[in-house]
């Protein structure tokens, strides 16, 4: 019990370290971009985008399990069409720009594929196997993000800009009322059946974790008005590993949890606005 406690303050008090040394670097980047370089002069700007994200699957598997009788299990779940905002302030020195950005995107849960290796006592044989499952889900995902980007400019005349851009940061992800809904269908064999889950009350499963994120993408950005542009782009998020305590239920055996890691990647095409000053 000691050492699980341990295990616990080691990593709160490694994320914590993580975020904090994140924050200071983006702090930093922005502190550096808003002032003037000797050899250049920027121009400030603001920003702000929305548009459709495409969550791409995600995929979990276990770091413990509570019940050692029940096997080993991943996890893929598939994620809907969802929607990305995004506002930024940066410095334009001309072929590049610098900018800090706050991010929010969310998806809902569509319906997930549970895998287990080495299923035992907790099924309706002794049978030594494998086990795969299907089943609905409901609830939601998001991201909440701080990022420092950085974009390199190609003037293609007339004001018309095609850029390229990368970013680092952190994100808060957290999982919203998720939780399956009804029964679920085993896979072929003496273990095949539909099972009815034993807790499936709402409001679901809820989680906050927070890790490191980055970003690529791509744009073009052509004059609507004075001092302000149009901006269409293409984006590429996504987080590093991250692990989810006692996300999901263990089925049949509904107080059985457990802890996954997994990551979030996402599509998104957005449209906005940069307004320089």
């Amino acid at each position: 019990m000691g050492s699980v406690f341990f295990d616990a303050f080691i990593q709160t008090k490694t994320m914590g370290e993580t975020m904090k040394k994140s924050l200071l670097l983006l702090t930093a980047l922005a502190v550096a971009g808003m002032s003037s370089t000797s050899a250049q002069a920027a121009t400030h700007y603001v920003s702000g985008f929305g548009g459709v994200s495409w969550m791409q699957n995600m995929d979990a598997s276990d770091t413990y399990i509570s019940d050692p009788g029940s096997g080993d299990h991943t996890a893929n779940y598939d994620l809907g069409t969802g929607f990305t905002v995004t506002g930024a302030i940066g410095c334009d020195y001309g072929s590049y720009r610098l900018e800090a950005e706050v991010g929010y995107q969310t998806n809902d849960f569509k319906s997930a594929i549970d895998y287990t290796d080495g299923v035992a006592d907790n099924y309706p044989s002794d049978a030594i196997g494998t086990l795969s499952a299907s089943y609905p889900m409901r609830g939601d995902v998001s991201a909440l993000t701080l990022m420092g980007n950085g974009y390199y400019d190609v003037d293609l005349g007339s004001k018309v800009e095609l850029y390229v851009t990368a970013g680092v940061g952190v994100a808060q992800v957290s999982f919203h009322d998720v939780n399956d809904t009804g029964s679920w269908t085993a896979g072929s064999g003496e273990l095949s059946g539909t099972y009815i889950f034993g807790a499936n009350n709402d409001p679901g499963f809820n989680a906050h974790e927070t890790t490191l994120a980055w970003q690529v993408g791509a744009g073009i950005a052509a004059p609507i008005a004075d001092n302000v542009k149009l901006d269409l782009r293409y984006r590429y998020f996504a987080t590093t590993d991250f692990t989810v305590a006692d996300m999901g239920e263990e089925m049949p055996s509904p107080n059985n949890t457990i802890s996954r890691n997994t990551n979030l990647s996402s599509h998104s095409v957005l449209l906005g606005l940069r307004v320089d000053f």
